[in-house]
This record gives C-alpha cells, structure tokens and sequence, in this order.
C-alpha cells in the first residue's frame, strides 16, 4: 500500500473531520428545535472532540487505508449517539424530549445491525472498524442507564458499567482477554439491554413494569457475562480454542464488548 494512502501520513482524516462538524450541526438543530440548553450543547459538543481526536489517532496509528462503508455508518450512529449523550445531560436540567431522545436511540440501535452487514458485504472489515462499532454500542447503553436510573435507580447503571468493569478486570487477568467463540444467546442479551433500556426511557410503561424488565435485562447481562468468564477461565491455558474458523476472536455484545474482539457481527 502505497505511503501517501495511508491515514497515518495525514493530519486530519476528513471522514472523522466531517463527521464532527456533523455533529455539531446536529446539536445547533436540537438547541433551536427542542429548546436544549447549554449544558447539553456543551457536553454534545466535548462528544464531538473526543470522538474526533480517538479516531483521527486511531486511523493514523492503523494501516487501514480508507475510512470505509461500514466505517461511515458506525460514525452516522455515533453522531446520533452524541445527540442522546447531548439530551441526557440536558435532562438534568429541563423535561428532556423524550420523543427525540427515544427515536436518536432507536435508530441507532437499528444500524447497529447495518454496519456489520455492510462491512461482510463490502470486504472492508477490520480490527479498527470493529472497536469503533462495540465502543459506540458501549457508550450508548451507559448513557442510556444513566436516563433510566433517574427514575429507577442507581441500580440501573450496572448494565452499562459491567462491561467496563470487565475491561478493567482484563487489565489485571490477561485470560480475560481471550477470544470467545460465537454465541446467539449472547448476541441476543446484547441487544436485548438496548431495547429494554429504550422502552424503559420512553414512559410507555408503568415505573414498576419498566423496573421489572429492565432488573430481568440485568440479569441476563449477568448471567451472560459469567458463563462467559467461566468458560474463559476452564480454556485459560488453550488459547487457540477461543478462536473462531479463521483463528480471529469474535465480536462481544453491546454491553459487554471487552469479550473479545475482531470481525464486526
């Protein structure tokens, strides 16, 4: 691959650049239309500069030669879910548009589905394409907990944190870090916690139906982590029987993404 192709040689990746520009357009359009206040604008707006600066560094740092397809779609969810962060942190301090928050996360969540599709597709997936998309996945359901514990508990936070606890734990047991082979039930509590967690903040559902379902998304989420730690610890000393066909690691689910780690699914 030729030199000049490569992110690394470039001081801005212009996808990334477009993408926060994007970004900020999107939260002047919620400040006129749904009255948000400067706090949501300006935790929106740090969103936004993270997210540039992590992937700008991330590209440079990678071999990968075009930000991709699939690429752009994560982003086109990320800078949705800059918007609900926007929202959420603006519900601290106003009644929130709960429709719009609603629907930025719903639509999110949808094309959680698409960018993987787009990426098998297309020929264009990558170790770097797949962190984006579990780190954007992650992100959302913690800022979705912190909307739902308001009304419901603290609690609540532990589906989005359980996954950066585990990451944490996998800093100090390095088995932690071991690829996990393909798991339907896994990708089905995975995305279970986002639908719940959206039905919750909606209000559709009396405050103690929307505990009970969000306590049960709880504890699939945990049950789902721990037989996956079980099943970490017994092949600790076989580090080849995690691997999938190919020998790769295969993607964790949206609230417990440090279980490994490659194709996008």
């Amino acid at each position: 691959m030729a030199v000049q192709e490569r992110y690394d040689t470039r001081p801005f990746a212009p996808d990334t650049t477009a993408g926060m520009g994007v970004q900020l357009l999107v939260l002047e359009v919620l400040c006129r239309a749904v009255g948000m206040g400067t706090t949501g604008w300006l935790t929106g707006s740090a969103f936004a500069v993270v997210t540039w600066v992590v992937l700008t560094l991330a590209l440079r740092r990678s071999w990968t030669g075009a930000f991709g397809p699939a690429n752009r779609v994560t982003l086109a969810r990320t800078i949705l879910v800059g918007g609900v962060t926007a929202l959420v942190a603006d519900s601290f301090e106003r009644r929130p548009p709960v429709a719009v928050l609603v629907a930025l996360a719903t639509v999110a969540l949808i094309l959680d589905a698409v960018d993987g599709q787009v990426a098998r597709r297309t020929g264009t997936a990558t170790a770097l394409g797949a962190r984006f998309d579990m780190e954007v996945d992650a992100f959302l359901i913690l800022v979705l907990c912190v909307y739902v514990a308001v009304p419901l508990g603290a609690w609540v936070l532990a589906i989005g944190l359980m996954r950066y606890a585990f990451v944490a734990a996998s800093w100090v047991l390095p088995w932690l870090r071991g690829a996990l082979p393909h798991s339907m039930a896994r990708k089905t509590v995975a995305a279970l916690q986002g639908i719940v967690l959206v039905v919750a903040g909606a209000g559709i559902l009396p405050r103690a139906s929307a505990a009970a379902a969000v306590a049960v998304a709880l504890a699939l989420l945990a049950w789902s982590f721990g037989r996956d730690i079980a099943w970490l610890w017994r092949v600790r000393a076989r580090p080849d029987e995690g691997a999938g066909r190919d020998g790769a690691a295969v993607r964790a689910p949206v609230a417990g993404e440090g279980r490994g780690l490659s194709v996008r699914s």
